[in-house]
């Protein structure tokens, strides 16, 4: 991958850096999965890219809240079948199994 490809997960791991040491240890840490949602973000975008690991990040975020799930929940090795860039919402898990 060249420089210029990388830059989007970089500015993005950056973000997702910069909350955790500011703004999550405001607000506690409380995430109902492991790893926590935070983590789980930057990796799924650093495994999968930008715009596939956001939105897989984006539904476990959505996924974490009093009447979701719990537990170990790691990041897909490969992508869902039938996501594509036209398709962003199938990369994502949107209910606890």
């Amino acid at each position: 991958m060249t420089p210029l490809t990388l830059l989007p997960r970089r500015l993005a791991h950056g973000a997702i850096r910069f909350y955790q040491l500011t703004l999550s240890a405001l607000m506690g840490r409380q995430c109902r999965y492991m790893p926590s949602c935070s983590q789980y973000t930057d990796e799924a975008i650093q495994t999968h890219g930008l715009w596939a690991g956001g939105w897989m990040g984006f539904a476990r975020i959505c996924r974490c809240n009093p009447w979701g799930g719990s537990g170990y929940d790691p990041i897909p090795p490969e992508r869902p079948k039938g996501a594509s860039t036209l398709t962003p919402w199938r990369y994502g898990r949107w209910r606890c199994d």
